[in-house]
């Protein structure tokens, strides 16, 4: 039926002991570069929302499309909303050694290397050219790649990227259904049939993009600085600050899909938006 992807959040960060309070949280996020991170993912949500009329009812009309996906990809909201998750979720840990850290000439280093990689992704000839310059690794059997492979596991980061894809995906449906796009009202059972579904389709994009985004964006590192990253990610405080950031962006994503699923059932129910 239909099948929505949202934009795969993966924001890898170094992090170190933590306790933290909200102005803490704060700084972090100005260390990241929040804003700059959010208007990108704006960017590639506004990029892929406009494709939808053509993939999901081409046979119809939808001259406010672009004004509607603009306003569900508000800017001022979405920072607002990831960044007050992103604080809830770090509440009481203590972020001064991370904070340093990204105040550093390496950690702002990673940082721009992370938001450079993911804009760069935005050209198809580019992200084409990344999965190539990846297989190439692989054929040749290049270290770097396994260094990667510890990357992703060190920081879950090929299931968490799943998890929210499908929550996002549901949430798309459950816009959907509460729109009034289907003739009989789908059961929550059957959205999760229906998204389940989508599952290795998923897992397969997800783990291309992955290893493309990750060879792109650290090509500049040395072996020895990724795995430093690695090992740092591997200990429980490296864990609990990678799953603040996947929750501060998966909430604001499931929102903005259930609001997709709602524009998309209003034009197809031939109503104005």
């Amino acid at each position: 039926m239909f099948r929505f992807l949202s934009a795969t959040l993966i924001w890898i960060f170094l992090t170190l002991p933590l306790r933290a309070d909200t102005g803490q949280a704060r700084e972090l996020a100005d260390a990241f570069l929040w804003p700059e991170i959010v208007q990108m993912l704006r960017q590639e949500g506004i990029n892929t929302g406009l494709d939808l009329p053509g993939e999901m009812f081409p046979e119809r009309s939808a001259p406010n499309w672009q004004q509607t996906i603009n306003a569900i990809y508000d800017e001022d909201w979405m920072n607002k909303t990831s960044r007050k998750a992103f604080a809830e979720a770090l509440e009481d840990v203590d972020l001064a050694p991370v904070i340093a850290f990204f105040q550093s000439d390496l950690g702002r280093e990673i940082t721009a290397l992370e938001l450079g990689a993911r804009l760069a992704l935005m050209d198809p000839s580019v992200e084409e050219a990344s999965k190539e310059h990846v297989e190439q690794m692989r054929a040749e059997k290049d270290p770097r790649i396994g260094l990667l492979a510890d990357f992703i596991t060190a920081n879950d980061l090929l299931e968490s990227n799943i998890v929210g894809a499908l929550n996002s995906n549901f949430a798309f449906y459950v816009g959907l259904s509460d729109g009034g796009a289907f003739p009989n009202p789908l059961s929550q059972d059957q959205m999760l049939a229906e998204v389940w579904e989508q599952e290795s389709t998923i897992r397969e994009d997800v783990e291309d993009w992955l290893f493309s985004f990750l060879a792109l964006a650290y090509q500049p590192l040395t072996d020895a600085e990724l795995q430093t990253y690695i090992d740092v990610s591997n200990t429980p405080v490296g864990q609990t600050m990678n799953h603040a950031l996947f929750v501060a962006f998966d909430e604001m994503f499931d929102q903005i899909s259930r609001e997709l699923g709602l524009a998309v059932a209003q034009v197809m129910a031939g109503q104005d938006l």
